[in-house]
């Protein structure tokens, strides 16, 4: 069997992103191909995690590898989750981007006891504007 591997991903194909999201339960706009392909070309550090090639963990980031990075998204096929795979991606992009550089994301409401348990600390002066689509 071959080793998982964590990788900088670049030039990703948006059908296999929208598969990564299905087999991870994430909510993104899988079915608006043109506003997912959006997405992932003004990404700027994504990484997958890939089983014989075949992708089944994935987390996209917005970041100025100075001071801060955003990370949109962290999925990881349903079949694999449970085993340290997430916390491998977040482990593998904050290399990446060293210790000066801060990590934030916004959860969704099932997966906010995942965070902490990943070194994440809450934050209680965050605000954002939602989309409205």
């Amino acid at each position: 069997m071959n080793a998982l591997s964590y990788n900088i991903e670049t030039n990703v194909d948006p059908n296999e992103i929208v598969d990564i999201y299905r087999r991870s339960g994430i909510a993104r706009p899988i079915d608006d191909l043109p506003r997912l392909t959006r997405m992932l070309q003004h990404a700027n550090l994504m990484i997958g995690a890939r089983l014989q090639n075949r992708l089944i963990g994935f987390a996209r980031a917005l970041t100025d590898y100075s001071y801060c990075c955003y990370v949109s998204d962290l999925a990881v096929d349903q079949d694999y989750q449970q085993q340290g795979i997430g916390q491998q991606l977040l482990t593998t992009l904050q290399k990446k981007l060293g210790e000066e550089v801060m990590v934030c994301l916004l959860s969704a409401p099932e997966a906010m006891s995942y965070y902490p348990k990943a070194g994440f600390q809450k934050a209680e002066q965050a605000w954002w504007i939602p989309r409205k689509r």
